[in-house]
């Protein structure tokens, strides 16, 4: 059954993993400080069902014919899970098969009128247009920051270095190139408290192949993508200064962290954390009339949170504007808030409290598994309640088993 977006962001833990685990290498003698997160007998439980869904899954191939921001939602997981799948197990066969999809990807990229390769679909920010198509940042963010991270990880490894190192070279080269083509696209824009990055309101029309007439406003034009979409593509920025030491790459995702700290507000005597979906940061964000371009407020799919935390504790986890005490307020936003108390059934409500929407009844907020590594009751609390046979277990299954190695 192909998987959606809106089922990934219902259903979705979201990290990033995969991989066909022994249990046996997972709880490894170098592991005692995190052994004790999980049984063996829980874990093996989790793998076996596990892999009886990613063998079904990745059969669909997703790779072979998903564009624009498909590429994020129902490429990247698969990506994702190859890459930490081999950090879990050393078994290579998962780089294989990572570089395998990520060639599949590549082939089907097109030259476009700037000369960058490009992915385009609908309008470039999820919806749909008559008059052109557009590549999507955040699909093409999502899609190749596990690229960066395999590259990474295969030219510091010398034994992997000597099969793979120009394929890697090739895969950071392909994530610099798109980095300079949505830059010079006018895409990003420094704003009174940081940066952010702009969804353009032009792409390739559809009648000439040529650039559509919002090409040439380019600068002044378009819509900021909210605050969930701004934290993946500030993680494979985080991911491309980790694996070239380039400073422009970890400047913008710091003036992307340094802005969305500021949108962020303290509740109940500053213990919790809230924030909006969007914000408008710009006077492209607004129509003629005065009136912005999206409404503002909390967003009742709780999915898009968890994308926003990760974001956080991965700048933390940098050095990068969040500190201890931003962590903490997280934890117990996420712990102490929004979680029902009940371990075995755990249900989290609405980082607003408010009632749950019907369109997103389950999923009004969830787990933010990022925290993990930082907290031992929401671990406790992802134990008792997961489902390794979930689209979202598809991720997370072999992920939390991966931190035991860490």
């Amino acid at each position: 059954m192909p998987i959606r977006r809106r089922q990934f962001l219902r259903h979705c833990v979201v990290v990033s993993a995969a991989a066909s685990l022994s249990i046996e290498t997972v709880l490894s003698a170098g592991m005692a400080d995190r052994v004790s997160w999980i049984s063996p007998e829980i874990a093996k439980d989790w793998v076996e069902r596990w892999e009886k869904r990613i063998a079904a899954d990745a059969r669909g191939r997703s790779c072979d014919k998903e564009l624009g921001e498909e590429l994020g939602w129902l490429v990247s997981p698969y990506l994702n899970a190859f890459h930490y799948g081999h950090l879990a197990t050393g078994d290579e066969k998962w780089i294989t098969l990572f570089i395998d999809w990520a060639d599949a990807c590549i082939r089907r990229a097109t030259k476009e009128p700037d000369g960058f390769l490009g992915w385009p679909k609908g309008d470039g920010g999820g919806g749909d247009s008559n008059e052109y198509s557009a590549d999507s940042l955040l699909g093409e963010a999502m899609l190749l920051r596990p690229m960066v991270l395999m590259a990474a990880h295969i030219r510091k490894t010398p034994a992997l270095a000597t099969k793979w190192n120009k394929k890697a070279a090739e895969l950071l080269k392909l994530a610099e190139d798109t980095f300079q083509k949505w830059d010079s696209r006018g895409c990003w824009r420094e704003v009174t408290d940081g940066g952010v990055w702009i969804a353009p309101a032009f792409g390739i029309d559809n009648q000439t192949g040529q650039w559509s007439k919002g090409y040439g406003d380019r600068k002044t034009t378009g819509f900021s993508n909210p605050a969930n979409k701004q934290n993946h593509i500030a993680r494979w920025l985080l991911a491309l200064h980790d694996a070239t030491g380039k400073t422009v790459y970890r400047q913008r995702a710091e003036a992307w962290f340094r802005l969305m700290k500021t949108r962020m507000r303290t509740r109940d005597g500053g213990k919790f954390l809230i924030w909006n979906y969007w914000d408008p940061a710009g006077p492209w964000d607004f129509k003629p009339n005065g009136a912005p371009k999206h409404w503002v407020g909390v967003h009742p799919n709780g999915g898009y949170y968890a994308i926003d935390a990760e974001g956080i504790v991965d700048a933390f986890e940098h050095g990068l504007v969040f500190t201890k005490e931003d962590i903490a307020r997280l934890i117990g936003t996420n712990r102490d808030f929004m979680w029902n108390q009940q371990v075995q059934g755990a249900k989290f409500q609405r980082i607003d409290g408010e009632p749950a929407d019907d369109r997103w009844k389950n999923s009004p907020g969830i787990l933010w598994s990022s925290l993990l590594p930082h907290d031992e009751t929401l671990r406790r609390v992802f134990v008792a309640n997961h489902n390794p046979t979930s689209w979202g277990g598809l991720a997370s299954t072999p992920w939390f088993l991966s931190l035991l190695k860490s």
